[in-house]
């Protein structure tokens, strides 16, 4: 009969360079300003709404007119089919 034992294992720990520590210190200085600029990216990147006030919607049903124009601030959204006024 054959033994069943498990064979152990274990990871192999090899010794750190002497130059191990610069390329850490390196790799977190890389890291921090990569997180920098991506905020500043995400900031820059940022739409600027523009400073007006509350929307204005306008209906025209007036002779000459498209019959039920709907605007909203001055530009033509769509028509209201089958209203002549509001």
């Amino acid at each position: 009969m054959s033994s069943l034992k498990v064979p152990r294992w274990s990871a192999a720990v090899e010794p750190r360079p002497a130059s191990a520590w610069p390329r850490r210190a390196a790799a977190a200085v890389l890291r921090a300003a990569s997180a920098a600029l991506a905020r500043l990216a995400r900031r820059l990147a940022a739409p600027r709404r523009p400073v007006r006030g509350p929307a204005q919607l306008e209906f025209y049903a007036e002779a000459g007119a498209p019959e039920g124009a709907l605007y909203l601030d001055g530009e033509l959204v769509g028509w209201l089919p089958g209203v002549q006024r509001l």
